[in-house]
């Protein structure tokens, strides 16, 4: 049990660096070019590849972390991210918008490759590295940590980002992130064991699709999730709280900080939250049914309030505090259950899959946040959002109702 608590420790380390530097990234890049002009249409396009392939990631990700370990996947999406942050920072201001945003979308390419190899591989090795004996329970609290904590730091790097904007500039500011990315690379690629989340059995590439209907489900509803979010979250709401509200880069950075920090918090505190009484019961179908029915209402009451002329600032930081509420225990629950859908020799193909779906629907939020806040403004998105949560919910009512699936590995 120390031996899986010491390496669940490193991986979370290795986790939260690659974290950080992707919160900062983002920031710098959607407060930069929005500050030297770009519409929001083109700050989306700049995600595009992002996005992109983080859906070719996922997919093709799964299967190597399957042939030849978690820890092969989790360190080269490390290293491909400080190439991605050198590969930005030389970036020339004399270049064309054209040319710019083709090299730009081309690094950020990069990044998207890494952050999505060391999120698999990391919420991966949390099913490999449970001991075997474990409750259901542990592996709830397991991933729950590990992804609440991600997120919170996620918000810590949305802050840094629009503070090093401001105090050290666009190219300062990426390399040294990655200096420091370079140096947790090397403190925690010489801790882990190199046979993490390998399969006992060579797996051809037609294994990375899933066969099991339950998984199938519950991707499909991951897809619809983050879409929900990401609509009005990745473009919309930043360039709204910059143009309209009149916030300046640290505000704005510093805010949506706060909001996901916040939302790593609650997302930690998941299993103690959503279990049943006695605290003997781990999420099932129905949990995630229930919370994402419940977010479906949120972005819709904010749309009304925009349309009923309420205050923007109340609407905004009120409407956002609920809705990072209930998107945590949504995010938490379906973390949980695709470890607990998955067998144990195939932990990795399952997440790289599900995972799959959930980079299409950053990719689809993405495109439509910077199209719609353009023709229909941030209530435009809101709505979006909600018919978004709304159709994650029906599709979570195929999902199996009951909680117990066994953490033993199960052979076909």
């Amino acid at each position: 049990m120390n031996s899986a608590i010491r390496n669940y420790a490193f991986v979370t380390a290795a986790y939260w660096g690659q974290t950080l530097s992707d919160g900062a990234l983002r920031m710098l890049v959607l407060l930069h070019f929005h500050r030297i002009g770009y519409s929001p249409l083109q700050i989306a396009f700049l995600f595009l590849f992002y996005e992109f392939f983080g859906i070719v990631t996922n997919l093709v990700g799964g299967w190597i972390g399957a042939r030849l370990g978690l820890k092969v996947t989790l360190f080269s999406g490390l290293a491909i991210q400080i190439i991605a942050l050198g590969t930005l920072a030389l970036l020339n201001p004399a270049w064309s918008v054209a040319l710019s945003v083709v090299y730009v979308m081309a690094s950020q390419a990069l990044s998207g490759i890494a952050k999505d190899l060391t999120k698999m591989s990391s919420k991966s090795a949390v099913k490999a590295l449970v001991p075997a004996d474990a409750t259901e329970g542990s592996l709830y609290k397991w991933v729950a940590i590990l992804t609440g904590s991600k997120n919170a730091l996620k918000g810590v790097g949305f802050f840094l980002g629009g503070a090093m904007l401001g105090w050290l500039g666009f190219a300062p500011s990426l390399w040294t992130m990655a200096g420091v990315l370079l140096a947790t690379l090397l403190i925690c690629a010489f801790a882990l064991p190199h046979h993490i989340g390998q399969a006992k059995e060579k797996v051809g590439f037609g294994g990375v699709f899933s066969m099991t209907p339950a998984i199938n489900v519950l991707s499909a509803a991951r897809f619809f999730l983050f879409g929900s979010r990401d609509v009005w979250f990745v473009v919309g709401l930043p360039v709204f709280l910059y143009d309209r509200l009149g916030w300046n880069f640290a505000q704005v950075g510093g805010f949506l900080a706060l909001w996901v920090i916040g939302y790593g918090i609650v997302q930690a505190s998941a299993p103690a939250l959503t279990r049943g009484r006695g605290k003997k019961h781990s999420p099932a179908g129905s949990s995630a049914v229930l919370w994402t029915l419940l977010l479906a209402i949120i972005p819709a009451l904010m749309a009304l309030g925009f349309w009923r002329g309420l205050d923007a600032s109340i609407v905004i930081i009120g409407g956002l505090a609920v809705f990072g509420f209930v998107f945590a225990i949504n995010s938490a629950v379906h973390s949980f259950l695709i470890l607990s859908y998955s067998d144990g020799d195939k932990v990795a193909l399952n997440v790289g899959f599900y995972y799959m779906a959930n980079a299409g629907g950053r990719l689809t939020g993405t495109v439509l946040s910077g199209w719609l806040f353009q023709v229909a403004g941030l209530p435009g998105c809101l709505w979006v959002s909600a018919g978004m949560a709304l159709a994650a919910g029906l599709l979570s009512l195929r999902l199996p109702r009951r909680s117990g699936v066994s953490l033993q590995p199960q052979h076909a």
